[in-house]
């Protein structure tokens, strides 16, 4: 059993914040996999899927970012998933606007949902796929937003723009996860953090 988690704020007016990024990979993993549901059980929406035969949980807290673990923990629990199992995935402001890289274990570097989850689970080692959000420091020109509050920015809204240029990276974020579970995280790791890095030198030359 594995558990992809989405980290994000429920409500209509945080569903396509950079924040619910998370939401909204995880919901291109649920129609990609065909994943049946929702169940709603504690404190989540939770659809299941099967990936190489493995049975999947797909999990969408409800209790707001920074009370996720509320709704992890009692799953991993239940299921008796080790930290290798779970599947974190999380905006990220250190990163570029549409980078991904991947990661199992360290800080939570801020982040309130996965200080929740560490908090829960008693441990941070499980997997993650950061998804860049950039931060207003880096806009290029300067157009008054910089000094902009990171809580601000990260639950402000994705342009249409945004929204098209993130379509694609969804899809390699599940291509991403699926070969986690059918390899391993290692693999994973080698192949779309590498793809990344590529990606990025291009864009800078």
């Amino acid at each position: 059993m594995k558990i992809i988690v989405g980290l994000g704020n429920p409500g209509t007016k945080y569903e396509t914040t950079r924040h619910n990024v998370g939401w909204l990979a995880l919901d291109r993993l649920i129609d990609a996999w065909k994943a049946t549901g929702p169940q709603n059980k504690n404190q989540a929406e939770i659809y299941q899927a099967k990936v190489n035969n493995e049975p999947i949980l797909l999990v969408k807290p409800q209790t707001f970012m920074n009370l996720s673990g509320r709704a992890v923990a009692p799953l991993a629990q239940f299921y008796k998933c080790a930290p290798s199992d779970i599947f974190v995935l999380h905006d990220e402001v250190d990163l570029k606007p549409m980078a991904l890289r991947l990661k199992t274990g360290g800080g939570s570097g801020g982040h309130n949902g996965l200080k929740s989850l560490d908090e829960s689970l008693g441990q941070n080692d499980y997997h993650r796929v950061r998804i860049g959000v950039g931060h207003p420091r880096q806009l290029e020109p300067d157009d008054g937003r910089r000094n902009m509050d990171t809580a601000d920015w990260v639950l402000g809204q994705f342009s249409d723009q945004d929204l098209r240029e993130l379509d694609p990276l969804l899809d390699r974020i599940k291509n991403a996860v699926e070969l986690a579970i059918r390899e391993n995280m290692t693999k994973a790791m080698n192949r779309f953090n590498t793809e990344d890095k590529v990606s990025d030198q291009k864009k800078d030359k």
